[in-house]
């Protein structure tokens, strides 16, 4: 899967990701480590790439609409460290694809998922 790791992610999760066979980017390591979520998504949508995210703004269409995208996945994890987050996140990638997460916003917990199509087409 191509991913991009939005800023408040550790990059030893892009490195375990990547070991795993995974095309990851990582906001820190492409000068994104303070761009507002617009230019996350902006970017993330350039190079084709899932965004995985800790923001809980990607869930408020108020605050950032959702158009055509290549997939969101906001994790909801505490506390928020690497090994929680690669709990969640492992157990998740390894059983989508990157055709069926397109247009969606996906939160997933410890708890389960919640799939929210943001966009048709």
């Amino acid at each position: 899967m191509r991913l991009y790791l939005d800023q408040m992610i550790h990059p030893d999760v892009g490195d375990v990701l990547n070991q795993m066979g995974h095309d990851v980017r990582i906001a820190q390591n492409v000068g994104q480590d303070r761009s507002s979520d617009e230019e996350i998504m902006e970017f993330a949508q350039k190079e084709a790439r899932i965004l995985i995210t800790l923001d809980e703004h990607f869930g408020n269409w108020v605050i950032l609409p959702l158009n055509r995208h290549c997939g969101v996945v906001r994790l909801k994890v505490h506390p928020t460290t690497s090994p929680k987050i690669l709990e969640v996140l492992i157990p998740f990638i390894e059983k989508v694809t990157d055709s069926g997460i397109r247009n969606h916003l996906v939160i997933v917990s410890k708890r389960g998922e919640r799939w929210i199509l943001t966009s048709e087409g």
